[in-house]
């Protein structure tokens, strides 16, 4: 078996078992960490960048360094190396549950519900649903489709082909933690800085090919390239902006404007301002071309990581 094998073989099964199972309901190896982050965070927490940074290496350091010393103690073992690296990319990816909560809030939709409608929208994205119509909850669920196709997916396997197994996880707890506290708030503005800085810097290449892959997957490609390159660095986000930029080109709609993130109001740059509204039928759409873009990323990651074990 060559060198590459291990981690080919592991990132295609593992892909396979996110599409088939999504993620478990209880006892996430995610929801794990974060319960233990969250511990830590109770420890260490001071109002200092210093002090949050400290919690950022050693929550991020512990899985990286963890999982590098499982890797290292499978190395002639073939197989248990892709076992490991099967279990980490199940572990990371959340393409299949992203697509599901979208699909079961466009149900709801659908049947005019907009009550269940917006009960789900927190299982996909921060904003306050309360005040939302049919229009801007369609709006949002597309929006978070697109961002966390490069977050849950893209990314991950970008870290996988860069690290294998320790580059997956350190990713999904580099994105873990600015979900907690990298979000700002009095709380965190000091304390979760560091983890927010790393998690851009992280998801930097993942979202770059993730729009670069949503042009190859759309089926309007010169117009996902314009409005792409056009809109996608007006996002306040340096991330964010590429992948909703490029699905609003695929899509043919309009994303971006004003959100409500409980008592906090953000007007973000429109995206894509010539094209229609998003409608309900969208949220479909947007998740065909996000399992589209996660089986091009799946190629794409898979043929680089073969291209880096050869050369070395």
């Amino acid at each position: 078996m060559s060198a590459a094998a291990p981690h080919l073989l592991g990132a295609a099964l593992g892909h396979l078992a996110d599409a088939r199972y999504g993620d478990p309901r209880r006892g996430h190896p995610v929801a794990l960490f974060g319960t233990a982050a969250g511990r830590l965070e109770r420890a260490l927490w001071r109002d200092h960048r210093g002090a949050g940074a400290l919690y950022t290496a050693v929550c991020v350091g512990a899985v990286a360094a963890g999982t590098a010393l499982a890797d290292r103690a499978l190395r002639r073992s073939p197989l248990g190396r892709t076992a490991l690296t099967a279990a980490a990319t199940f572990t990371v990816l959340g393409g299949t549950s992203l697509t599901r909560e979208a699909e079961t809030v466009a149900g709801a939709l659908r049947a005019g519900d907009l009550t269940a409608a917006r009960e789900r929208l927190p299982h996909l994205c921060g904003r306050d649903p309360s005040g939302l119509d049919e229009q801007q909850l369609a709006r949002a669920v597309v929006e978070s489709v697109a961002e966390n196709t490069a977050d849950a997916v893209v990314n991950a396997l970008v870290w996988g082909a860069v690290a294998g197994a320790p580059g997956l996880l350190a990713f999904r707890a580099v994105n873990t933690l600015d979900a907690m506290v990298g979000h700002r708030s009095a709380r965190y503005a000091r304390f979760g800085w560091a983890s927010a800085r790393l998690d851009d810097v992280a998801g930097w290449p993942g979202a770059r090919l993730t729009a670069l892959l949503t042009v190859a997957a759309s089926p309007e490609p010169g117009r996902t390239w314009r409005i792409w390159r056009r809109d996608g660095s007006s996002h306040p986000s340096p991330n964010a902006g590429q992948a909703e930029s490029a699905f609003a080109g695929a899509l043919g709609v309009r994303l971006g404007g004003t959100l409500q993130y409980g008592t906090r109001t953000e007007h973000r740059p429109v995206l894509g301002a010539e094209l229609r509204p998003v409608t309900v039928d969208d949220i479909d759409r947007a998740c065909t071309l996000s399992r589209r873009v996660g089986l091009l990323a799946l190629a794409t990651t898979s043929a680089a990581a073969l291209l880096k074990r050869h050369r070395s």
